[in-house]
């Protein structure tokens, strides 16, 4: 039986802590993902822009989705931007990413999104493997710029 998938709304706030809990075991940084408190997440999670998933089995949180809706200025139309995508070490290769993804797809449509998007790392074989399976590949410069010009 494959994971049911669950968009998280500003109700499921412990459900939003394990998410954050996959991403920080996950991505290797869990001081990283264990900074908002309850007022923050929840308001976070109240905002339409703002799109949560969770895969779950048997109540456990085994995959998660976080992403954005950006509204364009220059046509009357949005993008969606894949900030984190993550699937426990022992679900993986079990389409869950991917399931994720199509639910993410059917919320896009339901809004009218013109397309989704997500970066890979290079060093990332999986993600540019499955996100290649999925879309168009761009190559494209990321920068970060601080928001303290001195820093």
């Amino acid at each position: 039986m494959s994971p049911a998938i669950r968009r998280i709304t500003a109700a499921d706030l412990p459900l939003m802590k394990a998410v954050n809990a996959l991403f920080g075991e996950a991505f290797d940084e869990p001081q990283t993902y264990s900074g908002p408190d309850d007022a923050y997440l929840t308001r976070l999670l109240a905002k339409p822009h703002f799109i949560a998933l969770a895969a779950l089995d048997g109540g456990a949180v085994v995959g998660a989705l976080a992403a954005y809706e950006l509204e364009k200025f220059e046509q009357a139309r949005s993008e969606i931007y894949i900030y984190d995508l993550a699937v426990a070490e022992t679900h993986r290769r079990k389409g869950i990413a991917t399931a994720l993804i199509e639910a993410l797809q059917d919320i896009g449509a339901g809004r009218g999104a013109y397309v989704i998007f997500v970066q890979a790392d290079y060093v990332d074989p999986s993600a540019v493997a499955l996100y290649s399976k999925l879309g168009v590949r761009e190559d494209v410069m990321h920068f970060d710029i601080p928001v303290d010009p001195g820093l």
